[in-house]
């Protein structure tokens, strides 16, 4: 879990994504925080180290969890989009962005519906 946070490339599960949001705003929250406390120069200067890599951080993660849904991280700037991320489910098996992060590969023939169809497809052809 967490490998590569700042990176924008690949994917990410729910989990990592709920957790991302929690660390990264519990550590503006403290930053804003520090900032409501005192506003000397010293103290906006450690705000400013904390707020922008946090920023960053969200942003990556976004566009990670975006990736896992087959969409672009740009996605993540929707109003409540991110609701979407937290609790949707992404692609199953691999995609544009890389394999899926549960490790969990999507085939037809574990599709029964799909299975049916194809077979019925196949008789169909023989008796042709």
């Amino acid at each position: 879990m967490f490998k590569n946070p700042f990176s924008f490339k690949g994917r990410i599960r729910r989990l990592e994504y709920g957790l991302s949001v929690i660390i990264g705003f519990t550590a503006m929250l403290v930053a804003g925080s520090l900032s409501a406390a005192q506003s000397s120069n010293a103290v906006m200067v450690v705000v400013v180290l904390i707020y922008v890599p946090s920023i960053q951080f969200l942003l990556a993660q976004g566009a990670k969890r975006c990736h896992d849904r087959g969409a672009t991280g740009l996605w993540q700037i929707i109003p409540f989009y991110g609701w979407i991320m937290l609790f949707g489910e992404g692609d199953p098996g691999s995609n544009e962005y890389g394999p899926n992060p549960k490790g969990i590969e999507y085939h037809d023939d574990w599709d029964p519906i799909a299975n049916e169809t194809k077979e019925k497809e196949a008789s169909n052809q023989e008796f042709n």
